[in-house]
Order: structure tokens, then sequence, then C-alpha cells
């Protein structure tokens, strides 16, 4: 009888030993990530954009970082797509802009699978060439032991002035014959990381 116990007991501390394991590493799942932005102009019109190329990882040590192909920009109209990578971001020069931050990965290990919290972290955007640390508020969401989902809990105010892309903005406006397109532009992004061993 006390062996089956001790074998039971072991079994036990075995499943549970497994429950426990944490991943590596969090690989970014490009099919099912996305961020937005949305351009208003003429006052009150809004359109939103995505950029559809992301990559990117959160490490065991809580480092966050997605990087954003530029040149996957997409606004649902060609020409403007075009003129946004030539005239807006520069993609030749500047290809692709970086997320950062850091995640306590202690919060993400404690989360049971369907548990969420919101997390508020101080991201670094490099853009443009330039650097802005902004205040971020993530809702994580651990789906399963195997994938997290990590979205912003409300719109990113970017001011386009902040990474030098005023002039840019004013030669679409110029191109497209608007009167006016806002320096302030809305961003959200929702991003799903599967686990790596």
């Amino acid at each position: 009888m006390m062996k089956t116990r001790n074998i039971g007991l072991i079994s036990v501390l075995m499943l549970l030993g497994s429950t426990m394991v944490h991943a590596d590493t969090w690989t970014l799942n490009p099919e099912q990530s996305k961020l937005n932005f949305i351009s208003i102009k003429k006052v009150n019109i809004a359109e939103v954009h995505s950029f559809h190329k992301l990559s990117g990882q959160l490490s065991d040590d809580g480092t966050f970082k997605v990087s954003i192909d530029l040149s996957s920009v997409d606004t649902g109209v060609d020409i403007r797509d075009s003129r946004m990578k030539e005239f807006l971001f520069n993609v030749v020069e500047f290809p692709k802009a970086v997320l950062s931050s850091k995640i306590d990965s202690k919060v993400i290990n404690s989360m049971h699978s369907g548990e969420t919290k919101i997390l508020s972290v101080e991201a670094e955007l490099d853009l443009h060439g330039l650097s802005k640390t902004l205040p971020i508020d993530v809702m994580v969401t651990k789906v399963s032991e195997d994938e997290l989902l990590v979205s912003s809990s409300h719109p990113i105010i970017l001011n386009v002035g902040d990474f030098k892309l005023d002039a840019g903005v004013d030669k679409l406006k110029e191109l497209a014959g608007l009167s006016d397109i806002s320096h302030a532009v809305p961003v959200s992004f929702y991003i799903t990381l599967n686990a790596t061993k």
C-alpha cells in the first residue's frame, strides 16, 4: 500500500512539475498579429491603416521587442501606400520601426491559462532615426501554456513631430490636395506570442 501511495505521489509531483515549465522565449506569430493606426483628414474623416509584417520576441528576462516592417503599410489604396513609403516613412533609409519594453517575467510565469492582466510599462519606440519613451498599458492574456496575447488596452497617441515626420505628412497633404491631415495619430496593436523552449 505504501509503495502504491509513493508511486501516486511521484506521479502527481511529476505532473505538477510539467505544468510549471515556462517558455524560455515567446516568439511573435505574424499571422495572428497586427498594428493599426488611424489618420484623420479634413478635420473629421478617420481611416484605419495597418502594418502586416511584424516580428519579435518576449525573452525569459522580460525583454519585449517588436520590429515593424514599414514597407508593409496597408491603407487600402495602392498610391497612398507608395506615397507613405517614400515621403512619410522613407523606407529606403528607415525600413523598420522597433518597439521595445520590459515585461515582468515573474508575472507572466505566474499566470494561469485564461487569465488576463493589465500591465503599465515604459516602451521605447525607435522610428525614423529617433527614439521616444512612451507609457503604455498592455493587456496580457495567457490563452494557454503555449500562447500569449499582448494588446494595447487603449490607443497610443503619437505626435508625428516627435519623429520629424511632420514634413512627410505635409507632403502627403499636398499630393492628395487636402486641407489638413492631423499630426496626432492613434495607434493600437494586438500581438500573439507562441512559446519556444
